[in-house]
Order: C-alpha cells, then sequence, then structure tokens
C-alpha cells in the first residue's frame, strides 16, 4: 500500500480521503479545520498539524482545494516560504483534485515538472453521494506517465479515470462539463415548470421526458422538482450535493475560459447570469438544483 498526503478534507476532499484509509493506504491528513482532521483520525489517518508536515515520508500527494490561488500558493509557495515542490520528497506523485482556471494547473504542473516531479491535475465529477461512496469521475491532465501512476491511487476514490491530455487538459474538460450540466438543469427545470403551470404532475412529465428526446442526467438522477425523486436534494430543502455558489466558481472559470479562446457560449454566458442572480439572492449555500425556484411564479416549489 502507499503513504499518502491528503490535504483539504472538505465535503469531498473528506470522504474521499477515507476511502483511501479503507483501500488501506497510510494517509496522513491536513485541513485548516482541526475539526476535519478530527473525523479522518477516527476513521484510521493519521492526523497532521501542518501540510509539510503531512507531505513528509509520503509518496503521493492529493490536494483539494477552493481555489487556483490556494493550489499555486500551496504547491510553489510565496516570497516568506516555499512550497510543497521545495519540500517534497524526490520522486512523489502531485495529485491535485481541486476545479480551478487552466493556467494554474499548468503553472505549478511546469514548475514541479522542472522540480523532478510527476504532477496530475484530476478534478472531479460526481458530488459528496460521489465521493462518499466511491463512484466519482475523474478528469486528469498531466503526462501519459503521471497519468498511468496516479489511476490505480485515483481508482480507490472513483468508477471512472480519464486522460483529457496534456497538463490542465483535465480542468477545461470539467468546466465544459459543468457548463453543459448547468445548462440541462435550468432547462430541466422551465421545462418542468412550464408543464406544472399547465397542471401536469411533474412526475410523470418527467417519466415522459426521460425516455423521450429531452432525456437527460438531471431528469434521470437529480430532478430539481421536489417531491419527484425522494433522494434527490430538491426533495430535502434543496440540501446537501453541489452548492450554487461552486456552480457560479465553475461558470466563472468557464467564461474566463471561453474568453481566452473567443469561443461563442451564449447557453453558458446565459447559465452564469442565472446562477450568479440566484447566489446573490441568499442561495449560495443551498444545492445547485434550487435554480428551480427561479421559475415557479407562485413559490411553493
Amino acid at each position: 500500500m502507499t503513504t499518502i498526503a491528503f490535504i483539504g478534507l472538505g465535503n469531498m476532499g473528506g470522504p474521499m480521503a477515507a476511502n483511501l484509509v479503507k483501500a488501506g493506504h497510510t494517509v496522513r491528513v491536513f485541513d485548516l479545520n482541526e475539526n476535519a482532521i478530527h473525523q479522518l483520525a477516527e476513521q484510521g489517518a493519521i492526523p497532521c498539524h501542518t501540510s509539510c508536515g503531512a507531505v513528509a515520508g509520503a509518496e503521493v500527494v492529493i490536494t483539494m482545494l477552493p481555489a487556483g490561488q490556494h493550489v499555486r500558493s500551496l504547491y510553489l509557495g510565496g516570497e516568506e516560504k516555499g512550497g510543497l515542490i521545495h519540500k517534497a520528497a524526490p520522486g512523489t506523485l502531485m495529485i491535485d483534485c481541486s476545479t480551478i482556471d487552466a493556467a494554474s494547473a499548468v503553472a505549478v504542473g511546469e514548475a514541479a515538472a522542472k522540480a523532478g516531479f510527476e504532477f496530475v491535475d484530476a478534478p472531479v465529477s460526481g458530488g459528496t453521494a460521489g465521493a462518499a461512496a466511491g463512484t466519482l469521475t475523474f478528469i486528469c491532465g498531466g503526462s501519459n506517465e503521471g497519468f498511468k501512476a496516479a489511476q490505480p491511487i485515483l481508482s480507490d476514490m472513483g468508477a471512472n479515470i480519464f486522460h483529457a491530455g496534456g497538463t490542465g487538459a483535465g480542468q477545461v474538460a470539467k468546466i465544459c462539463n459543468n457548463m453543459l450540466l448547468s445548462v440541462l438543469m435550468i432547462g430541466t427545470s422551465e421545462a418542468l415548470q412550464l408543464g406544472r403551470d399547465h397542471g401536469l404532475d411533474p412526475k410523470v412529465l418527467s417519466d415522459i421526458m426521460q425516455v423521450s428526446s429531452g432525456g437527460n442526467w438531471t431528469l434521470e438522477k437529480y430532478n430539481p422538482c421536489p417531491g419527484v425523486m425522494p433522494q434527490a436534494p430538491a426533495s430535502n430543502g434543496y440540501q446537501g450535493g453541489f452548492m450554487v455558489d461552486l456552480m457560479a466558481k465553475d461558470l466563472g472559470l468557464a467564461m474566463e475560459t471561453a474568453g481566452q479562446s473567443r469561443s461563442a457560449t451564449p447557453m453558458g454566458a446565459l447559465a452564469t447570469a442565472l446562477y450568479r442572480q440566484h447566489a446573490r439572492q441568499g442561495n449560495g449555500k443551498r444545492d445547485f438544483s434550487s435554480i428551480f425556484e427561479t421559475f415557479d411564479r407562485d413559490g411553493d416549489a
């Protein structure tokens, strides 16, 4: 088994690290939240009080952090202290599972390569349920050698592992996926509410559309209308799942990336505007399927 340093134990990172422990790895964990460290320690992880302490003796480093600046700071360091690429032992494999801008992933990857390390950007899809169940999808960018080395570790946390291309490609593929997901969620919500406005049962309408040309993942796995799918966040007060703030963040990354390539993304731009407005209305911590309420005229969703 492998000695792994896992840094970033939030809603996604915590259960991912727990699955590595269950798989028999020695997992050294660190987070700014001491309670998160304590919870993983109770499950068999080794608690560490600094990121450098977690990395000491590790063969693999996995990070799950909020944004590009955090990833850059951790790996590259700053004026006052060096980052992990200056602290890790030779041959350490570095895997970042955060969803960040591709430029940050490329910058870290290039610095890691210069220092003699393999770096893989491996953002995930599948949400907190997938993290807990170990069924995540990993979308990887990096060298062929880095991807091959990362595969067996990632397979202990996920069911689908893809190599999208060179460093940064994982991030581009992830934001393309989430931009499409946001458009599907908004369109599905709009269609279901149109049916409700005309007296249709949203469960029946969902069943019809799911096996018709309008079928999509949101209808099959994540219905946004309360009461249609008992296990979905919509039927549980829009709690859990993937927060509106995170969707708005990912859409912002998508728009930045589209601007760099001058790609036409009118649907993505509209989805970005709608999710940002939804977040400003106090819904940032709710599940992203709560966008359904935008289309409910009577507020009785």
